[in-house]
């Protein structure tokens, strides 16, 4: 568990803060003590979440990538949330989507990086907190794409923690599998209507079924990892992925 007031004084920099996982870190992280910047692409619920922590709210898109570029990076922890979904069969994948998709979810993460550790390494100190998946281990069919991007992330996060460490920084994926936010409470209503199925039998046959754990993660625990990895007692942990799956790749 971090300690609350052991970021006082650190900036945090978290994209998608406005729901879900993204909103959940932002006041785990503002607890601690930091100053937190909540970026996404909705301004005004970014000021709305901004505003619940004491924040700044930063309205931008991601998937534009020059836009990523002219961003105020000048931050110490960086948590890369930001990120959608999208299924279909490969031969019908839209290869527009995939190429956002990945310019969202991998492309950004390595721009936003690139941009924010100069300051980290010019103060000793940095938290890099990529936001991954059970599927940055694992793939599921239909999701091309996100299962892509995610493996992406996780080379990505490697690479970050090898450079970073003779700087003071670390760098960590953290992977989660179904998490109670409003992307996946999308994917259930939609599974739900392609499969005649309840919403509740599709979270327990669909989603659960490869899960020791049969409920869904809450977004606040996944907080506390990322605020855990951002405190003192983290220090010597980088380069690895934290799994939260329930059980999901025991088998």
């Amino acid at each position: 568990m971090a300690v609350n007031g052991s970021l006082v004084g650190r900036r945090a920099f978290i994209t998608g803060g406005a729901s879900g996982i993204g909103r959940a870190c932002a006041v785990r992280l503002a607890e601690a003590g930091a100053d937190v910047v909540v970026v996404d692409r909705d301004a005004d619920a970014a000021l709305a979440a901004a505003a619940e922590v004491g924040g700044t709210a930063v309205a931008a898109d991601l998937s534009d990538l020059d836009a990523v570029d002219r961003l105020d990076l000048a931050v110490d922890i960086l948590v890369n949330n930001a990120g959608l979904q999208h299924v279909a069969p490969l031969h019908e994948f839209p290869a527009d989507r995939f190429s956002y998709i990945l310019r969202l979810m991998l492309e950004a993460p390595f721009r936003l990086v690139r941009g924010a550790l100069p300051h980290m390494y010019e103060r000793g100190w940095g938290r890099v907190v990529n936001i991954s998946s059970i599927h940055g281990l694992r793939a599921s069919a239909y999701k091309s794409a996100y299962v892509t991007a995610k493996h992406g992330l996780e080379g990505l996060s490697k690479v970050i923690a090898l450079e970073g460490a003779e700087h003071g920084v670390t760098s960590n994926c953290v992977n989660p599998a179904y998490v109670r936010t409003p992307l996946v409470e999308g994917q259930i209503a939609d599974q739900a209507k392609a499969h005649g199925l309840s919403e509740d039998q599709v979270v327990e046959q669909v989603m659960l079924a490869p899960a020791a754990i049969k409920r869904l993660i809450e977004p606040d625990e996944v907080a506390e990892t990322v605020a855990w990895l951002c405190s003192p007692s983290a220090a010597s942990v980088t380069g690895t992925s934290l799994v939260m799956d329930g059980g999901w790749s025991a088998h």
